[in-house]
């Protein structure tokens, strides 16, 4: 699995710290070093286009909330970023939601946390059952 990951200024410390603890493959798209006036959309939109073109890729963001980087994330097309706040949201936005960009907010999780729902993303696997497939592909046909 190819993990792509970017943050802006609110989210960039921990980026940072998470980058240290994967042990897969993965490419930071940016930034390189803290810019305090930063915006979030641009690394957003970065993550998810590199997401949409590998299934078998996911998108990390982090900013202060991750709610930002989420809706940035939505505009592009096969894209289903959620904003993981606890490691049951982390559990089932793999299992049912089969999302592929989880953003993160530094304001409000502690950097245990993070780490946490992360080895829940990875350890989890998507859902097979008819009800799950059904709803993704009403997603991705709306898209189309």
């Amino acid at each position: 699995m190819k993990i792509y990951l970017a943050s802006d200024h609110g989210g960039f410390q921990l980026k940072e710290t998470v980058k240290a603890f994967l042990e897969q493959e993965f490419i930071d798209l940016g930034p390189q070093q803290l810019d305090p006036h930063d915006d979030y959309p641009q690394y957003a939109f970065l993550v998810a286009e590199k997401v949409s073109q590998d299934p078998d890729a996911i998108g990390l963001l982090f900013c202060r909330s991750g709610s930002g980087m989420v809706i940035a994330a939505n505009k592009v097309k096969g894209i289903r970023a959620v904003d993981i706040y606890n490691p049951l949201i982390a559990q089932h936005a793999v299992r049912d939601n089969h999302a592929n960009v989880f953003a993160f907010g530094a304001d409000f999780l502690k950097r245990e946390d993070v780490l946490n729902c992360l080895s829940l993303i990875f350890k989890t696997q998507a859902s097979q059952d008819e009800r799950h497939l059904r709803r993704i592909k009403q997603i991705s046909d709306y898209e189309n």
